[in-house]
């Protein structure tokens, strides 16, 4: 049979046949999750050693120790600020900060810690052929740190420079989440201050680094996590650095650790101070007041975590001068609701706090010292419709931005790795993100209705910073978030 039978000159070839005389294709499968689900291991010593693998040359490995502010009910506060500041500096096999950032640098690697109310986590992105040394390297600078007293004065310096900073800062929303803890959590777990408080500066020495790490730093409560590299391959990397070391400070036979449970109270915490000044120079910011105010949510270990995060994203807000373009959350209800009927609230945005036993859903708004009184009625008044019946649109669209920011974000590999292990450490296996997905969608309006009913039932927490001649009473706000409307109770002033 002719195979130019078609007349038009070319072979009418059908494209499902393989064509003959070529060898036959070998095609790429596409794997089952088996390669991309996290793996975990469990050393005799209890620390997890958690992997997710990831196509690329380079990987994120990290220690991250169930340790933070919450726990310094019995220690001077500051520990933890001091711990992040102190990080990576010289240890037993390398004499400086500057030795360690040499080694990482001949594998491209850069290092970080970051501490949490409750995490502190080393981290090292690096080429994958340096993980032997890398994870050598982490070991080193969590468990023999030299804290030598030269590096602990420049601590002190720059922890000294920080909260001055933190104070002097056009953007308060640091402060102000450090506010609204300590008046959500009056003097315990997490509403201890995550930030050094000055008094204490001088207080904090090796002696006392040494007695809480003792505590703190054991392998039960830490995990290795590594983003990008071969499980067996971290492990046996971990049994060689991570399994017989003797850290520095000794180990305590029996560790006094904190369990305590973070105990919600409510409250207010006010902080008068003149913001006429926060930014000058050619567009300088109006002077402004600050009001966060929040209310119990739940720890992200429960089921109505997620309906709690599709909220936060249904209120969304942000600033009242931002070129929302898709995506931004211009149909949030506090821009629609807000910021486009109120134009002289300056900002509003709503932030979801959530730790592994409470959490603090708030909303921020900012505005001219003389509209306080009405800024916070309406912020109630959000608070209050929010226990109202959401509507489908802005539910779908709330869950569809909550899951494209969520595996936006699980692009990044550091993203990865801090989620990988932050779920190892605190729940000791992890959720993919497929999973958290199904949660997010299988989200109702009633879900929705039932943990703002229950949210509502808590007392406010409120932080307030500025001018705060306006400043309705404390009792006058709860009044107002246990009232139908969410209106404050009217003020008849006799002498106007």
């Amino acid at each position: 049979d002719n195979i130019y039978s078609s007349g038009s000159g070319y072979p009418n070839i059908s494209l499902s046949s393989p064509l003959p005389g070529i060898p036959k294709p070998v095609f790429a499968s596409v794997d089952g999750h088996e390669k991309y689900e996290t793996r975990i291991t469990t050393l005799e010593n209890g620390l997890k050693v958690a992997s997710q693998n990831k196509f690329g040359q380079f990987c994120t490995v990290g220690v991250l120790v169930n340790s933070g502010s919450r726990h310094e009910a019995k220690y001077p506060s500051g520990i933890a600020h001091f711990v992040e500041k102190l990080s990576f500096s010289s240890t037993a096999q390398y004499g400086s900060r500057d030795e360690i950032l040499l080694t990482l640098e001949k594998h491209g690697g850069i290092c970080d810690c970051q501490t949490s109310r409750d995490t502190t986590m080393y981290a090292v992105s690096a080429e994958v052929k340096g993980l032997d040394t890398v994870v050598s390297l982490l070991s080193d600078a969590v468990l023999q740190p030299r804290l030598l007293d030269e590096e602990i004065e420049m601590t002190k310096m720059a922890v000294r420079f920080e909260l001055e900073d933190l104070n002097m800062r056009p953007d308060p929303e640091p402060l102000l989440t450090e506010m609204i803890h300590a008046a959500a959590y009056r003097g315990n777990t997490v509403g201890l201050p995550r930030f050094c408080p000055g008094d204490n500066v001088d207080k904090i020495d090796k002696g006392v680094l040494h007695s809480y790490l003792r505590n703190y730093y054991c392998p039960e409560r830490m995990v290795l996590a590594g983003v990008g590299i071969e499980h067996e391959q971290l492990v046996e990397c971990a049994r060689k650095y991570l399994l017989n070391v003797k850290p520095v400070w000794g180990t305590s036979s029996v560790a006094n650790v904190d369990l305590s449970v973070a105990q919600y109270t409510g409250g207010i915490v006010k902080m008068e101070k003149d913001m006429s000044d926060v930014s000058l120079g050619p567009t300088p910011i109006p002077e402004l007041t600050h009001i966060m105010i929040g209310l119990e949510s739940c720890s992200f270990l429960e089921d109505d975590f997620i309906p709690f995060a599709v909220l936060n994203m249904m209120m969304g807000g942000g600033g009242s001068f931002s070129a929302g373009g898709p995506g931004k959350g211009m149909f949030t209800r506090l821009y629609l609701n807000v910021l486009n009927r109120h134009h002289w609230m300056y900002n509003a945005t709503s932030y979801h706090h959530s730790y592994e036993d409470s959490g603090l859903l708030c909303i921020h708004a900012s505005a001219d010292p003389r509209q306080v009184r009405e800024m916070v009625e309406i912020i109630t008044r959000e608070f209050i419709q929010m226990a109202g019946n959401a509507g489908e649109m802005e539910l779908e669209r709330a869950k569809t931005q909550l899951k494209s920011m969520l595996m936006m974000n699980l692009e990044s590999r550091p993203v990865i790795f801090e989620d990988v292990g932050r779920q190892v450490l605190s729940t000791g296996k992890r959720k993919l993100p497929h999973e958290l997905c199904d949660l997010i969608s299988n989200v109702t309006a009633s879900d929705i209705k039932r943990v703002t009913t229950k949210m509502l039932r808590s007392k406010p927490a409120v932080a307030a910073l500025g001018d705060l001649a306006e400043l309705p009473s404390y009792e006058h706000i709860q009044a107002a978030l246990s009232s139908k409307d969410g209106r404050l109770p009217r003020m008849y002033r006799l002498f106007r």
